[in-house]
């Protein structure tokens, strides 16, 4: 567990780090080979609109939902020895607890992208 929580940890300071790299500061040059490979790493912003605003929202919906279930599946069946019934309902619940939550994040995530146009207009 512990192996787990360092390697997420880790994974989320490089990113950071990488972010950090890609602004360039006074004196900076933009095309240094680590500016190059951060450009690569870092995410990309939703493209315009409702399209990308819903790519957006089921790419990180249907992230979740696996990463979640390849830590019940590793767990369950690898160091619980459970199966069975159990793994169906865990794939079952988790799915709908996905359903229920998806209106609510993508509504969410649509009023903080429209306060955030907003803000820049002004």
């Amino acid at each position: 567990m512990l192996t787990g929580y360092l390697l997420v940890m880790g994974y989320l300071a490089v990113g950071l780090r990488l972010l950090h790299r890609q602004r360039p500061g006074p004196g900076k040059a933009a095309d240094k080979p680590e500016r190059l490979l951060a450009k690569q790493l870092a995410p990309s912003a939703p493209g315009p609109g409702w399209p990308g605003l819903i790519r957006q929202v089921l790419g990180t919906a249907l992230g979740g939902y696996v990463l979640l279930m390849a830590v019940v599946v590793g767990y369950y069946h690898g160091v619980a020895r459970v199966a069975g019934r159990f793994l169906t309902s865990a794939f079952t619940g988790s799915a709908l607890l996905v359903a229920i939550a998806l209106p609510v994040f993508f509504t969410v995530s649509w009023l903080t992208e429209r306060h955030r146009r907003k803000r820049a207009s002004e």
